[in-house]
């Protein structure tokens, strides 16, 4: 018998048999096609050393006029700005108070009890004390993530145990700033009473649902970012702060005088701060209040209570190092608020004339969130929501659906999905300004962040199924749906998300399977190739921005890391091979009627772009089978190494043929890797078959 090429057909296919798939691939874990044939994916290797605080969901990526290269990154503990591998704290504050001896120590303990009245915080909640003098040998002057005990109480951990039992100390001008409240890293499945929607279901029976995991939308206005998570108010944050607090010196006179290292403009909120112990900022200004620059020239400039309002003056004295923060702030307090919704679920702004979006938001002089309501500002202003005819603000109430889940532009217009339907909107000029058009109905999404776009194409995932959008709604094609959606967690469907990786013609969607809380599966698409294959991979978000080198994703190990890079994974700063295999659908041994004896088999692959150390090496298995339903037969397994440095030269090196001993009646192909520095792709292998009877 004849040399048998195999050629086998491009993708991974699951949606019927092994056998009935014939000619083409049935697993896949960490491999791509190219040109038709698997390769395995690139490596990925951690930023920097540097770690952030929380599971990451949002990544936006900008660059600001000072030509700093920034990713903005919403975990649900923080907010942070990521520049030159360094991850800077900008969490909005949600309130500071100044508390009169609220530590109490306990000798050898860690545990410090705060006493703060009505605090506000939940457990995981972060606060940062200064001016606290030594309290049971302890310096609390820090940052903490605190334990809720009751309404007037929390506890602390201090890096040393206390020295000694204080009942109440720290001093009586304690300054203390809260953080926002943290949120969820995960959604938490309710059962019973209450915990399904109102009205719903059966009398006498409990309900089901979730309780919501903690998704930031970010999107920029200039150089400037504006961000805000499911059911918060809208925050800015100001490129002029810079990433980090930047220190100031006041004087102490009618009015005060503030010195600053950054230039601020009249009309700008502030909130100021200092360290250590003792340090106080001069009487008339509080630490964690927001106050108005005016009168600004060059680096100097005096504060006022209100926007426009009086100079204040300082008396007494200070102490300290006194700091601007840099945090994000409430859009309600900016210069010229107006109207502004106080609670969204999805923000955006339009790249079309420049409009600030909010999806899911409060109306006009109420404070009741309308899920299906969309509102938008002025053209090219933030703090403009009030509609007039001078202006273009305005907003519009969806029909279709119970809840607005998230939107994205493309092109000439804004898209956007209700957990049934998605609608398109068009900027049209007043007075209606933006028009809303249904594109569909009985269309679901899974998650706010369940959608991408590749080349003027959107592609999301859906409840059951895949779609895209190219100026009308399609159902794609997907030969892994039964495969994916058979092997999903449900209850994480907020976890789900999607990016391109457009160096590869890829849209990739990561997901939760069955029985995991965590992001642990990944399914790809690739619109150039039109062929899906799937893996695992632990990601809770992916950024694909031509700002960076390569496609930036979130790990569970709390770090930001290249993808793409290198050959192996060093997520952790250690190398690790990665696991990548590709294996085939049953094919026949000449027509499957008759046993065949596979005694040789001429690899083809290529192993371009691997290290030249260790010799790189990928392994190929046969899998026999008497017939389609009789199992797997003992495997051949016979590995295919390199010779040294062949990488280097024009034509390559490997193993020439394999000795093998399999007999069926069909084969199963597998071909995978595991060590460091390898790259290949496969090609087109040969087998040399012997007839071996009939049975």
């Amino acid at each position: 018998m004849a040399l048998k090429k195999l050629v086998l057909k491009p993708g991974v296919n699951r949606e019927n048999t092994r056998y009935t798939n014939e000619g083409g691939w049935f697993e896949s874990e960490k491999v791509r096609f190219r040109q038709g044939t698997p390769e395995k994916i690139g490596g990925w290797a951690r930023i920097s050393v540097s770690y952030f605080e929380g599971v990451c969901r949002s990544l936006w990526n900008w660059i600001t006029l000072d030509n700093l290269n920034l990713i903005g990154l919403g975990t649900n503990l923080k907010f942070y700005l990521e520049n030159g591998g360094n991850y800077y704290d900008i969490t909005p504050i949600r309130e500071a108070a100044v508390l009169s001896n609220p530590f109490k120590t306990t000798i050898n303990s860690t545990t410090v009890t705060v006493t703060d009245a009505s605090h506000g915080a939940v457990t995981g909640d972060y606060v940062t004390f200064s001016n606290v003098a030594t309290v049971g040998g302890l310096d609390l002057n820090n940052e903490y993530s605190l334990t809720f005990v009751d309404t007037n109480t929390y506890t602390i951990t201090a890096a040393s145990q206390a020295s000694s039992t204080v009942a109440a100390g720290g001093g009586t001008t304690v300054q203390a700033i809260y953080e926002i409240n943290v949120g969820l890293a995960y959604e938490i499945p309710l059962t019973g009473w209450g915990a399904g929607p109102w009205n719903s279901g059966t009398w006498g029976y409990g309900g089901t649902s979730t309780s919501a995991l903690r998704l930031w939308s970010q999107s920029n206005f200039g150089e400037d970012l504006i961000i805000g998570y499911r059911g918060s108010p809208i925050y800015y944050w100001d490129a002029s702060f810079g990433v980090s607090k930047s220190t100031f010196t006041v004087t102490i006179a009618s009015p005060a005088v503030v010195t600053a290292t950054i230039g601020l403009v009249n009309g700008t909120p502030v909130k100021l701060t200092n360290t250590g112990y003792p340090s106080a900022l001069p009487t008339g200004l509080t630490v964690g209040t927001t106050y108005y620059v005016i009168n600004a020239s060059g680096f100097t400039f005096n504060l006022a209570a209100t926007v426009g309002g009086a100079a204040i003056n300082t008396t007494g004295s200070q102490s300290g190092t006194h700091y601007i923060l840099s945090n994000a702030i409430p859009v309600t307090s900016l210069s010229g608020a107006s109207d502004v919704p106080i609670i969204q679920n999805f923000i955006y702004v339009s790249d079309v004339s420049r409009f600030v979006f909010a999806f899911g938001c409060n109306d006009y002089g109420s404070s009741i969130q309308n899920p299906m309501l969309i509102r938008w500002s002025d053209q090219e202003s933030v703090v403009n929501w009030t509609p007039s005819a001078t202006n273009q603000a305005g907003s519009v109430t969806l029909s279709h659906g119970s809840s607005i889940i998230t939107s994205i532009q493309t092109r000439q217009e804004i898209v956007v999905w209700t957990d049934s339907a998605i609608y398109s909107l068009q900027y049209i000029g007043q007075p209606v300004v933006w028009s809303s058009q249904l594109l569909g109905d009985n269309i679901s999404i899974l998650g706010q962040n369940a959608v991408a776009q590749a080349s003027g194409v959107i592609y999301w995932m859906g409840v059951d199924k895949f779609y895209s959008y190219d100026g009308r709604v399609n159902t794609l094609n997907c030969d892994l749906r039964r495969y994916i959606y058979q092997d999903i967690n449900l209850n994480q469907n907020q976890q789900v998300f999607a990016s391109t990786n457009e160096g590869f013609n890829e849209v990739w969607f990561f997901y939760c399977s069955t029985g995991s809380n965590s992001v642990d599966k990944y399914v790809v698409y690739n619109y150039l190739e039109k062929v899906w294959y799937y893996g695992t991979m632990g990601r809770t978000a992916w950024l694909d921005s031509g700002l960076r080198d390569y496609p930036i994703a979130a790990t569970y190990t709390y770090n930001l890391v290249n993808q793409e890079y290198g050959l192996d994974n060093n997520e952790t700063g250690t190398p690790a091979g990665i696991e990548a295999y590709i294996s085939s659908c049953e094919f026949d041994i000449d027509d499957g009627d008759k046993f065949g004896f596979v005694w040789r088999m001429l690899p083809d692959l290529t192993f371009s772009g691997s290290d030249a150390s260790p010799t790189p090496e990928v392994t190929f298995t046969l899998y026999p089978m008497q017939n389609s339903g009789s199992g797997t037969g003992t495997p051949a397994v016979k590995p295919v190494d390199q010779l040294t440095g062949a990488q280097y030269t024009v034509t390559e090196g490997f193993t020439g043929q394999i000795n093998t001993r399999v007999r069926g009646r069909q084969l199963i192909l597998k071909v995978g890797s595991n060590n460091l520095g390898t790259q290949w792709q496969l090609g087109s292998t040969r087998i040399d078959i012997r007839p071996d009877g009939r049975r």
